[in-house]
């Protein structure tokens, strides 16, 4: 099955302009500087989805395919606006930390003589955006159910809908020559911050920068054209006065060039990029076991209140420990867990004897902190104590009661090749969610029992 990605890209001139995006992006780029390599190419044929960018020749790993000039980023500090954003930096602040950025892409998309034109030419249509944040709240619910997509987009809703009216539409309104009437809408602004969150890159910060406020992202024309997959055979470079995408592998001619935006999960994938990868082709899919549901499934083996309270006591002990959190999840990978030291922490605590509980609080969480159990791939998951496994099992059987669907229904599915292709769209990237999902925790199943 061929790699569903990014959501097909819409050509056409841009209010009357060069009938050809491709031919005007590439103009383009040479006025900036943006330098291609003759053995690639912008195309919408031989890619996964939309356009995307094609090896004319044969490519070995660590050719340069193309350079970009960070004068050819746009950003809060490239845009016709610039100086604007600056001084009102203090009052743009905001959660997400986008908004300066947001305001530029406003106020570059209605701007008749915006230099980013030929570049919005290959960008998606925005009202075919296929992010789980534009589909009915009914059809969210009912194909995501347990797989955490539909409450982290509930909160993105409401931050943008905050953010929005509290911040951007007050600084559009206070600015009428610079923010034409139509793009004074939560409409847009839902549509651009789900393009920010799909196309833009931010730079990853230096170890002594780690402690500052985090990197804006950025739009960077030619390496948002890449798609992506987990086993990408290209990486962006970033240095003093450029971006660098350098082939991490062989790419023979005629071959799609892909790109990753990090170690995805299909469920983070579908909710920032609107796609996902089919199974098993993500390797880094991963499910999550909801911390408060490792809580219940300790719950649940208790007969006593005294005992019930006691879950209690030792829920509160981690939570000092910074270990777990009502949000919080552990996260459990194809071959390991990501949360090893929270998630083996958790079991220790809430599994010890209690005489042996007594004496970890009075040490404060001190004391010795050696891993008896060794690294927690999931190999090594049949050789956690027993009550350890049970525990762990218990939660994961409550997971699986969050979703919809069971495995075998979804496999089903999945294997009725006719049936599959009946499928919507979306129904079907909700299945690849979920199925890979319930792979990896069934897996874990069999490794408790």
């Amino acid at each position: 099955m061929a790699t569903q990605a990014k959501r097909p890209r819409v050509a056409g001139p841009v209010d009357g302009g060069d009938p050809d995006p491709v031919a005007c992006f590439l103009s383009w780029c040479r006025r900036v500087g943006l330098e291609l390599s003759p053995k690639v190419a912008v195309s919408r044929q031989g890619t996964v989805a939309g356009y995307g960018m094609v090896a004319r020749e044969s490519v070995q790993a660590g050719e340069l395919l193309f350079v970009v000039p960070r004068a050819a980023l746009l950003s809060q500090h490239t845009c016709s606006i610039r100086g604007l954003l600056e001084r009102e930096r203090v009052a743009l602040q905001s959660q997400s930390g986008w908004v300066p950025l947001l305001l530029a892409l406003l106020h570059e998309l209605q701007a008749p003589a915006s230099r980013w034109r030929p570049y919005f030419a290959l960008w998606p249509e925005l009202g075919r955006l296929e992010h789980p944040m534009f589909w009915p709240e009914e059809e969210r619910r009912c194909l995501l159910q347990g797989t955490g997509v539909p409450e982290a987009v509930e909160k993105d809703l409401a931050n943008i809908r905050s953010e929005y009216q509290s911040i951007v539409l007050p600084f559009m309104e206070a600015h009428p020559d610079l923010f034409s009437l139509r793009v004074r809408s939560l409409e847009l602004y839902h549509q651009l911050v789900a393009l920010v969150m799909a196309y833009s890159f931010q730079e990853p910060l230096e170890e002594e920068e780690d402690e500052k406020e985090p990197n804006s992202p950025v739009m960077v024309p030619a390496a948002d054209i890449l798609n992506h997959l987990a086993n990408h055979n290209a990486n962006l470079e970033y240095s003093a006065n450029c971006l660098r995408m350098v082939a991490t592998q062989p790419i023979p001619k005629g071959h799609e060039i892909f790109n990753t935006y990090g170690q995805m999960a299909n469920w983070q994938l579908i909710h920032m990029y609107g796609f996902v990868e089919p199974y098993p082709d993500n390797t880094d899919d991963t499910a999550d076991i909801q911390m408060v549901t490792v809580r219940e499934a300790a719950l649940q083996g208790t007969k006593t209140e005294a005992e019930r309270l006691l879950v209690y006591e030792r829920w509160d002990f981690l939570c000092k420990l910074e270990m777990v959190g009502e949000e919080g999840a552990f996260v459990i990978g194809k071959e390991e867990v990501l949360t090893e030291e929270e998630l083996t922490t958790t079991l220790k605590v809430l599994c010890m004897p209690a005489e042996e509980f007594r004496e970890l609080k009075d040490q404060d969480g001190g004391g010795d902190d050696k891993r008896e159990e060794g690294s927690l791939t999931i190999t090594n998951i049949p050789k956690l104590k027993a009550s350890w496994r049970q525990l762990l099992q218990n939660s994961v059987l409550l997971t699986l009661q969050t979703y919809a669907t069971d495995l075998k229904t979804d496999q089903g599915l999945l294997s009725n090749k006719e049936v599959y292709a009946k499928l919507s769209w979306r129904e079907q990237q909700a299945l690849q969610v979920r199925y890979g999902q319930k792979m990896i925790l069934h897996q874990l199943l069999e490794l408790t029992s």
